[in-house]
């Protein structure tokens, strides 16, 4: 079953099935229902997630702003990649918008992969990186509107 589910996410696409089986073992099903927060923002980051089925929002709250929604994370999308690359904490928090099915691999086990296999972490690593920049763009993007929020609302103009 978890193999089927592995198969079937873009993530994995252009691994042989060795190197499925090799992640396989390190990649654990976790079911949310709807409403359930996966994880908080500045919380100690662990894991990694995959969505399988379902949606999860990814949540930032500024210090001094109303929190606000940065992504929603469809089936086959990542979240939680704070873990993969060893942050200590996660940047933003994730809650379950609708019922959904997740594969979580420990974001430790996830590097100790690509030390001990590397051309299976270069393909990880790739497809991690386009989650990250496809979610700096996003955030580039929230961050232009607001600038132009606060610009016309003030009353301010562009220079």
């Amino acid at each position: 079953m978890m193999l089927r589910k592995i198969t079937q996410l873009a993530f994995f696409r252009g691994l042989e099935a060795e190197e499925i089986a090799l992640l396989e073992p390190y990649f654990r099903s976790q079911t949310f229902l709807s409403g359930t927060t996966v994880f908080e923002q500045g919380a100690q980051t662990e894991f990694l997630y995959l969505v399988v089925r379902g949606e999860v929002v990814i949540q930032f709250k500024p210090e001094d702003g109303p929190q606000m929604i940065v992504t929603r994370v469809q089936p086959g999308g990542v979240f939680g990649w704070s873990a993969a690359v060893g942050n200590g904490t996660y940047t933003s928090g994730a809650v379950c918008v609708r019922d959904s099915v997740v594969l979580q691999v420990r974001g430790s086990d996830l590097r100790l992969i690509c030390d001990l296999h590397p051309e299976v972490g270069k393909i990880i690593l790739d497809r991690l990186a386009e989650v990250i920049a496809e979610r700096k763009h996003s955030q580039q993007q929230l961050t232009e509107f607001l600038a132009q929020s606060i610009r016309h609302g003030s009353g301010c103009t562009e220079s």
